[in-house]
């Protein structure tokens, strides 16, 4: 492997990484809050039904719509704030488990991609996001939910109670595990950021200060 092609495959990785970071970054947001980054939002939860896309970059359609994951990373690896970021690294990981089990269940993987495939028909008529949250919830629901594992979600209970807040949550969530396909596919496994940590803080540092639009 050439010197640009490990340097591509850490900037997929890095990139793929960010998206899953972004989406479990949003769910921690409505999940304390209530509130979440509109664009960001849209943007991973659009990624859901760009099917064909194999890079995090493809399915985002440009690296300006992982800005919110790719700032979360940077902060998440440069050490500053871990104790803060302990409920995003917690998703981050579940998320992984979550897409390793799916990927080795056909008859679910089977089940969640033709769910998909109704809902965005759907969207020709509607671009209404609670009513694409709840779609996107109930097909967590009816699949990742009927797993024994479960991702705990930590937040404000007033927020957590509230059904659109639990729908935004679950529909995120389902992104997130879109987003682990793509860490996957760009030849991410568990001990990769452990070995290649500096190589993505400087990935991202270096993304954003080249490629993100100020």
């Amino acid at each position: 492997m050439t010197a640009n092609d490990r340097q591509q495959r850490i900037r997929q990785q890095t990139l793929a990484l960010a998206a899953i970071i972004q989406s479990v970054t949003l769910v921690d947001q409505v999940a304390r809050t209530g509130q979440a980054d509109p664009q960001a939002m849209e943007s991973s939860l659009a990624s859901l039904f760009i099917t064909e896309a194999t890079t995090a970059e493809a399915a985002f359609k440009g690296v300006e719509h992982l800005q919110l994951g790719i700032r979360s990373l940077r902060d998440m690896l440069s050490g500053n704030d871990y104790g803060e970021r302990q409920n995003i690294i917690r998703y981050c990981l579940g998320v992984m488990h979550l897409q390793r089990k799916l990927a080795s269940d056909g008859d679910t993987s089977a089940i969640l991609r033709s769910r998909l495939a109704h809902t965005e028909k759907q969207r020709e008529f509607t671009d209404d996001v609670g009513t694409l949250c709840s779609a996107l919830s109930g097909i967590y629901q009816d699949t990742l939910s009927k797993y024994r594992f479960r991702i705990q979600i930590s937040g404000s209970a007033q927020q957590l109670q509230n059904p659109a807040n639990a729908a935004r949550v679950r529909a995120l969530l389902l992104a997130a595990v879109r987003a682990a396909f793509l860490w996957r596919q760009a030849g991410g496994k568990r001990f990769t950021l452990l070995f290649r940590r500096q190589a993505i803080f400087a990935c991202t540092k270096d993304l954003l200060s080249r490629e993100i639009l100020h």
